[in-house]
């Protein structure tokens, strides 16, 4: 994942997708709008920031409670079988979810609705 304009005061930015672990909602090379700062809610597609920086685009699943009594969210890969996420990583603290996916605008546009995870309902 990369990130343009990636807070700093902006509110939006860009992203582009790296690799296959949001496969089959997220393809490699797609381009994103992507907000900084906003509210996320279960089921949203993130841009989080991993403890090592690595930058990645998965979907938030839950608040859950760090190892330090700390909420923070677990993020999943739509594509388990390809990725880093949660289950290797454990909870992303909330100051590290960084932004929310507002919609894909390249190869073809496709809202928020359109992200979301099979059978769920999303927000645009």
């Amino acid at each position: 994942m990369s990130a343009q304009g990636s807070g700093g005061g902006h509110v939006f930015g860009f992203a582009r997708v790296v690799g296959r672990s949001m496969e089959p909602t997220l393809h490699a090379g797609d381009r994103l709008v992507v907000r900084y700062g906003c509210d996320v809610r279960p089921g949203d597609v993130v841009v989080v920031r991993f403890v090592d920086g690595t930058l990645a685009v998965k979907r938030a699943v839950e608040v859950r409670i760090d190892r330090r009594g700390e909420p923070g969210w677990w993020v999943l890969s739509d594509n388990p079988a390809e990725g880093i996420d949660s289950r290797h990583r454990g909870v992303v603290p909330s100051a590290d979810v960084l932004a929310r996916v507002l919609c894909r605008v390249w190869p073809s546009p496709r809202t928020a609705r359109g992200l979301a995870a099979p059978g769920a309902d999303a927000r645009t």
